[in-house]
């Protein structure tokens, strides 16, 4: 017997216009409530708007773009590319309407656009950045990925580690293209250490994502390899944003005055890290080397330019862009590994003595 909203309803233990008003994302709900709702939605496997096969046979032209920020450089990038993919689709059904949904890095936000879009029968949806490293989150994601690929439609992981979808039954319907952030990050250690730094700062990203998580692994691996003491006290958490990048770098140099080198969760944060050394009177990169992550376009831009990895965004929103559509094979596995690339400028020299 198919499950109704009732039904959800009862499990959420609210009613089912409140179910509605979760599902239809129009009105206000408390997140609790909200939180509530989409549990029993994954729980009981509800298909809103019918029975899966009828949503397969009636796909729209929408494409859903879920990204974390809006603002982001990095999140426009991907964005723009995968759109301009979608512009230029020919064939059957030819352009799509692309849909961009920002989460603000929220779980709950990112598992109701995934509900809204299939309840709109988007024919595909392209989901960017990190993922979080909660158990209960990896468990309702996959578990919405898989209400959409059963429904037939196309998902593409971008930016996701390559096991986001390990939990979700094979198809092929979904693609993933993962960020070599480990890789990157040790590269960019390595450099450092290279230079004669042994004293290394760290701003690394927030808490709980699986991008902090690779970086933050590449960084020690590389302080591993040479020997240099992976010391607590030189790693700061925050947002992947300037005032996060800036106060980071305030509180390590309290903690250490006398590190020589400060490598960022990205490029971002990486600026802020340069005015907090600016505000001390420190030089860029004489008294100390700064490194970021993204290589995003005001890099090279920045005084001094700055040293940075670059992932290779644009390529990953177009390919992301002609998966979504059809118009590009399956990577073998379904998943595809793009590589990071060190691009070593201005703000990172030599170790003072």
């Amino acid at each position: 017997m198919s499950v109704t909203l009732a039904d959800v309803a009862a499990r959420a233990r609210v009613s089912a216009a409140t179910v509605s008003r979760v599902l239809s994302g129009n009105y206000p709900v408390a997140e609790s409530t909200r939180a509530r709702v989409l549990r029993a939605v994954e729980e009981l496997e509800y298909v809103v708007n019918g029975p899966a096969s009828a949503l397969a046979a009636a796909s729209s032209d929408l494409v859903g773009i879920v990204v974390h920020d809006l603002a982001d450089p990095f999140f426009g990038i991907l964005a723009g590319a995968v759109q301009t993919e979608l512009s230029g689709a020919a064939g059957p059904g030819g352009e799509k309407l692309a849909v961009v949904c920002g989460t603000g890095g929220s779980p709950e936000r990112e598992l109701t656009y995934l509900t809204l879009l299939q309840r709109q029968r988007a024919s595909a949806v392209v989901l960017t950045g990190s993922a979080s490293q909660d158990a209960g989150d990896a468990r309702a994601l996959a578990a919405a990925l898989a209400r959409l690929t059963a429904a037939g439609t196309r998902v593409v992981l971008c930016g996701r580690p390559a096991d986001t979808a390990r939990d979700v039954p094979d198809t092929a319907s979904l693609s993933t293209l993962a960020f070599d952030n480990r890789g990157g990050a040790r590269q960019l250690t390595a450099h450092l250490i290279g230079l004669g730094h042994r004293r290394i700062g760290c701003v690394a990203g927030p808490s709980g994502r699986t991008t902090t998580a690779e970086r933050l692994a590449g960084h020690r691996a590389a302080l591993a390899a040479h020997g240099i003491e992976d010391a607590p006290r030189r790693i700061e958490h925050g947002a992947y944003d300037r005032a996060s990048g800036y106060d980071a770098a305030r509180e390590l140099l309290r903690r250490d005055a006398d590190l020589t080198a400060i490598v960022a969760a990205n490029d971002t944060a990486a600026l802020g890290v340069c005015a907090a050394l600016r505000d001390q009177g420190r030089r860029i990169p004489q008294d100390v080397s700064v490194a970021g992550f993204d290589d995003l376009p005001f890099g090279t831009d920045a005084s001094p330019a700055l040293t940075t990895v670059r992932l290779p965004l644009q390529e990953a929103g177009a390919r992301a862009g002609r998966l979504a559509t059809g118009r590009e094979q399956r990577p073998p596995g379904g998943v595809a590994t793009l590589r990071a690339e060190l691009m070593v400028r201005e703000s990172t020299a030599v170790a003072y003595s």
